[in-house]
């Protein structure tokens, strides 16, 4: 699939110049700091040293103090509390903290409610609330989701239970009457900070709790391994707040990582060295960040935001997906290794068959798309079958996207309803697109990137029909091609120990603060260029006419260029610049993101 190659806007060259000679660095790295709005002298000092110390106050969310008045009273009138949770990694990773938090601070009656993903679906449910009030509990306090409960929130005030809501996602016009509805994207919510995890907004929850009642900041360290899983795998920007508490998560997952995650690396293979870095034990093949698992990558560093969507987040969300997400969140609450194996394991084996019900469900999905025309010719691609696996369709809503390049629902039958999960394409709000089509909806919800959706089955295809003419209209042709938006051009020579040095400590990288991406021109390989993998190349990179050091570079999924390149002719490169070690021995390599050769040599 061809890609567009966008150059982002230089930053101000005055200010570029500036904050160059304050750094004492080179204009390249300055020039990436002014694109990520880091103009001055102080904010660099932030940027590179995060401190907690910069977090909001909490109390700036609209509602905190009538939850944190909500939650002391029930600790000090012993009242149970409910800690209610999605099933999905920002779910269960917020109901762990909230929930270990509680019982730390000396409060014993607290349990915790994970939604059958089939039974009861996303969200707050009549049946969890059923539960709330059945199991005596006078407080429920509702993760990552919520914020669209009006009727369920109604039923939990007629029997008396009350609820605080701690939620990220888009509000309608109409709030649940709930006892404190936290969520950043309110509009009558002034937090300086919109884009927080549902983990996000529990753990300003229990700084809120903690602060209220003279408890030093400091016990709240050591939740903030469960925070940075939820940034990572929710895919929120890593800006702002989530950038420190995403700074300070790795640090502990390296350094000190609850028996759980320790345990789900374990069943990785990925083991913990004392030195806080991670090695592949035994020896072996894995996907680390790429998506391709037949390349053998040498592992022996410290953890990344990469490590914890690709390793840690699929197997957290496997439980849920296959079974139920409340083992997800007994493993992450559990105190013992032992017990933590024993969990692990039982998550990896719903893990491999998360990986088989999703590759078949996929090969499926292709070939509905293959044998019917209209799907091929679509502007959008929504496919359908009953017996499809709900807790895959949303990893094949991705992959169908990685082929198509286009929005994407993918739907199944549950509980006598159509329900799916979509995924859009840069620039297109896939929310705003279906909340075009909700009049023939039960219920949807979600983001600008991805989102969940229900219907009653006779208005589905009045539903594929809307939903296509909404993403026709909407969609531009630039939005039709996959897009690699790249940083800066340089040239190799401008690379060095010193310049990846620094360039390293703009991590932790993810949305919003993407690994730099560099664009290379006139460049040829060595001679010794081969083909590894199923079709990957690895070579070894300088430039055509300018004097540079030669370069080991690695392009997944680039072997179809490997003839041209083999004839020693010029071509470009866009690519991260990583670090690669073999024989105890760090050098720099280019991972190769897309290659371009010139129009006439084509």
């Amino acid at each position: 699939m061809q890609k567009r190659w966008v150059l982002k806007e230089r930053g101000n060259p005055e200010k570029v110049a500036a904050l160059s000679a304050e750094l004492g660095i080179g204009p390249v790295l300055a020039e990436l700091l002014v694109q990520r709005d880091v103009n001055t002298f102080e904010e660099a000092k932030d940027f590179f040293r995060p401190s907690l110390d910069q977090l909001h106050d909490p109390f700036l969310m609209k509602d905190m103090d009538k939850a944190v008045e909500r939650v002391i009273k029930a600790i000090d009138n012993k009242e149970k509390i409910l800690v209610y949770g999605d099933y999905d990694v920002d779910g269960t990773t917020a109901v762990s903290l909230v929930y270990t938090f509680l019982r730390e601070i000396g409060h014993d009656t607290v349990d915790y409610y994970i939604p059958d993903r089939y039974s009861e679906g996303y969200g707050i449910s009549f049946t969890g609330v059923d539960f709330a009030h059945e199991e005596g509990f006078g407080l429920v306090i509702a993760l990552d989701c919520g914020i669209k409960a009006i009727e369920k929130i109604k039923k939990a005030n007629e029997y008396g239970v009350d609820f605080i809501i701690c939620d990220h996602h888009r509000p309608d016009d109409q709030l649940p009457e709930a006892v404190a509805v936290l969520d950043a994207k309110r509009p009558d919510c002034n937090y300086p900070f919109k884009e927080l995890s549902g983990c996000g907004v529990g753990f300003k929850l229990i700084q809120a709790i903690a602060s209220s009642k003279n408890i030093p900041f400091t016990i709240l360290n050591k939740y903030l391994d469960l925070v940075v899983v939820s940034i990572a795998s929710d895919i929120v920007p890593i800006t702002g707040e989530n950038r420190i508490l995403a700074y300070f998560g790795l640090q502990l997952i390296n350094q000190n990582p609850r028996p759980g995650f320790e345990a789900i690396l374990r069943y990785s293979n990925i083991i913990r060295k004392p030195e806080g870095t991670y090695i592949i034990s035994p020896p072996q093949t894995i996907t680390n960040g790429n998506g391709f698992d037949d390349f053998p990558c040498i592992f022996n560093r410290e953890l990344t935001i990469s490590d914890m969507v690709f390793l840690v987040g699929p197997r957290i969300n496997a439980a849920g997906r296959i079974e139920s997400g409340r083992n997800s969140v007994k493993l992450l609450v559990c105190e013992t290794n032992e017990e933590a194996d024993t969990i692990a394991q039982q998550i990896n084996d719903f893990n491999t068959t998360r990986r088989d019900l999703d590759a078949t469900t996929t090969d499926m999905a292709m070939d509905a798309i293959k044998t019917d025309a209209r799907l091929r010719e679509a502007c959008s691609t929504v496919v359908y079958h009953k017996d499809w696996h709900k807790g895959v369709i949303g990893i094949v809503a991705s992959r169908l996207i990685e082929t198509y390049y286009r929005p994407t629902i993918v739907l199944t039958q549950s509980n006598g309803l159509v329900t799916g999960s979509a995924r859009s394409i840069k620039d297109f709000d896939i929310y705003d697109a279906i909340d075009e089509c909700s009049e023939l909806l039960e219920h949807f919800g979600g983001h600008k990137y991805a989102a969940g959706l229900s219907m009653k089955p006779e208005n589905l295809e009045a539903f594929i029909a809307k939903f296509e003419g909404v993403v026709k209209k909407g969609l531009t042709e630039d939005m039709l091609s996959p897009e690699v938006e790249i940083d800066l051009k340089i040239n190799l020579n401008e690379i060095g120990p010193r310049f990846y040095k620094v360039l390293k400590q703009f991590a932790p990288f993810g949305p919003g603060n993407m690994s730099p991406v560099f664009q290379t021109d006139g460049v040829i390989d060595n001679g010794y260029g081969r083909i590894v993998g199923k079709n990957h190349l690895k070579l070894t990179i300088g430039h055509h006419e300018i004097a540079s050091p030669p370069f080991a570079a690695i392009a997944f999924q680039q072997g179809d260029h490997f003839n041209y390149i083999s004839q020693g002719k010029p071509f470009s490169i866009c690519y991260h610049i990583e670090e690669n070690e073999w024989n105890n021995q760090k050098s720099i390599q280019l991972n190769i993101k897309d290659i371009k050769i010139s129009e006439k040599e084509v």
